[in-house]
């Protein structure tokens, strides 16, 4: 293999160099001086204690001064050890070294490792050790060369908590962005898998990796998200979330317009669909996008269930959605403007329960409501021993005591239970999440208008839906705009010999799968069973 070190053709490579691109005065260099260089690492770093400079003399004479650098903890010891550190110091490597050819040999003939590059600034030098390279310095040579040696202790694949599912793959996301891109290229064994590479964030350099099906996305799509995640210039990036809020079209917006998953399968059916998926280093969370309203009433498992199981499944998510919205505004506005609405034995049976509460139904539910979400919230927060059980004692408790203490009805109670279950029916937590906020302000309007201000308010949440963008694709398609083709994977799931189009409006290529997919079973059960008993009396 041809040198990229030798003096000829480093000269050339920097003599190209400067042509193509003047040189940078802000830019500085690495020194010829080991001292000097090791010096400038320690002054840059604070002399951390994690950050491991062993030096070694090599050459014939063991007068080349070489130093090895890395820092513990986010690196493969084993890696060092084993493919750096014991070939350097073999004697019969080490004779034939000098100033002239030292990156060079140490390149090709001794660092036995990936990823092997030269680096000339301090900039992409701290940017690589500080990412888990192991960086090689030589006595007498302005460069230095970076070995991949990325490892330390990670989170091992494990089950996932947010998205749990009876039937398919169990596997989810973990913290490493390397990991996760490795567990999607399994499912999807195609060299169209393509990926792009950004560092974000001016103190955490962040991995950010963009996946794509090229010939399947939609190349308008794939440049419009480059160009955003390209714009960002933030100290730091610890999340996705934190990638999510500063790419997204619309921030004043209680629904969210970026779609997150941890399982691998997900991430592969959408990219299949013509999504494009952001994976983030250290968070087990992948933004997948462009983002569909009826996309996070979607499970994974309704794909692996046959189609009439999953479009019940998926009608019972959409009235669980719309019960936690407008239930507890339904009771403020029958108590209060339309009780001739509900059967005479049970408004006065309600009346008889609110008998002696002393607030408007109204303050009632609102008061039950913000209770609830407190011992929710505390739930979450506290140890997972006691969260449960604090939660639901909690519940249960002042329930009961509210009751007999006539600050609200047990039918409050009830209706409040039954939306706290069916908000836990949406399989998105950031969907279940703006159900919980927009709940307050359907129960507004009921307390002013009855049935009107829901109804009020319910064209209002429509409007703002279908004026809301993901990446330029209308958050209500299919419905609006109306694709009739693309609505047997919405509300409903066709089987899927029916669904041989990709959504019209993200995916470049729409046709999923042939013709003639459907199952032919034999024409008669006759059929059958004579060819099955020529077959015995052949054998026989």
């Amino acid at each position: 293999m041809p040198s990229l070190f030798k003096n000829g053709k480093l000269k050339k490579i920097r003599q190209q160099q400067s042509e193509n691109n003047p040189i940078d005065n802000s830019v500085e260099y690495i020194q010829y001086s080991l001292s000097s260089n090791l010096d400038t690492i320690q002054q840059k770093t604070g002399k951390s204690s994690d950050v491991v400079i062993r030096q070694i003399k090599m050459g014939s004479n063991s007068d080349i001064e070489t130093a090895i650098i890395y820092v513990e903890g986010i690196v493969d010891n084993q890696s060092i050890q084993e493919f750096l550190l014991e070939s350097m110091m073999k004697d019969d490597k080490k004779s034939t070294l000098n100033v002239h050819n030292a990156l060079d040999l140490i390149s090709e003939d001794m660092m036995t490792i990936g990823n092997v590059s030269p680096i000339h600034n301090w900039d992409d030098l701290f940017s690589t050790l500080m990412a888990g390279d192991t960086l090689v310095l030589v006595d007498g040579v302005n460069q230095a060369l970076s070995a991949s040696t990325k490892g330390g202790e990670t989170r091992s694949i494990a089950e996932s908590n947010t998205q749990m599912v009876v039937r398919g793959p169990k596997g989810a996301f973990t913290e490493s962005i390397g990991t996760n891109t490795a567990m999607v290229r399994r499912i999807i064994k195609t060299p169209d898998l393509w990926t792009e590479s950004f560092k974000i964030g001016r103190a955490t350099n962040t991995d950010v990796t963009l996946m794509y099906i090229h010939g399947i996305a939609n190349d308008k799509v794939i440049q419009e998200i480059r160009q955003r995640l390209n714009k960002i210039d933030i100290d730091s990036i610890l999340e996705s979330g934190y990638i999510e809020q500063l790419i997204e079209d619309q921030t004043a917006t209680p629904f969210p317009t970026i779609y997150n998953t941890e399982r691998p399968d997900v991430v592969a059916g959408n990219l299949l669909e013509g999504r494009i998926a952001i994976f983030v280093d250290g968070t087990p969370f992948v933004l997948v996008a462009p983002a569909l309203f009826i996309q996070f009433f979607q499970s994974a498992e309704d794909y692996y269930a046959r189609f009439d199981i999953a479009t019940s499944i998926r009608l019972l998510r959409i009235v669980m959605f719309l019960i936690s919205l407008i239930a507890p505004a339904t009771y403020v506005a029958v108590t209060t403007f339309h009780q001739e609405m509900v059967p005479t034995t049970l408004i006065v049976a309600i009346a008889a329960q609110r008998e002696a509460v002393p607030f408007p139904a109204f303050v009632e539910a609102l008061l039950m409501e913000i209770t609830f979400e407190i011992l929710r919230e505390a739930g979450i927060r506290l140890p997972k021993a006691i969260g449960s059980a604090v939660s639901i004692v909690g519940a249960l408790v002042i329930g009961q005591a509210a009751v007999q203490a006539s600050i609200v009805s047990p039918a409050m109670v009830i209706i409040v239970s039954i939306t706290a279950i069916a908000s836990f029916a949406t399989p998105s937590f950031d969907m279940a999440i703006s159900a919980r906020l927009i709940r307050f302000l359907f129960m507004l309007g009921a307390a002013t208008f009855g049935f009107y201000g829901i109804i009020l308010c319910l064209l209002m949440m429509v409007v703002h839906l279908c004026s809301l963008r993901s990446f330029g694709v209308p958050y209500m398609a299919p419905f609006a705009p109306f694709i009739p083709v693309n609505n047997g994977d919405t509300v409903v799931r066709l089987p899927w010999w029916t669904l041989r189009q990709r959504p019209r409006l993200i995916s470049a290529n729409t046709i999923r799968e042939g013709t003639n997919q459907r199952p032919q079973p034999p024409a008669s059960r006759g059929m059958v069973n004579r060819d099955l008993e020529e077959g015995d009396n052949n054998e026989a």
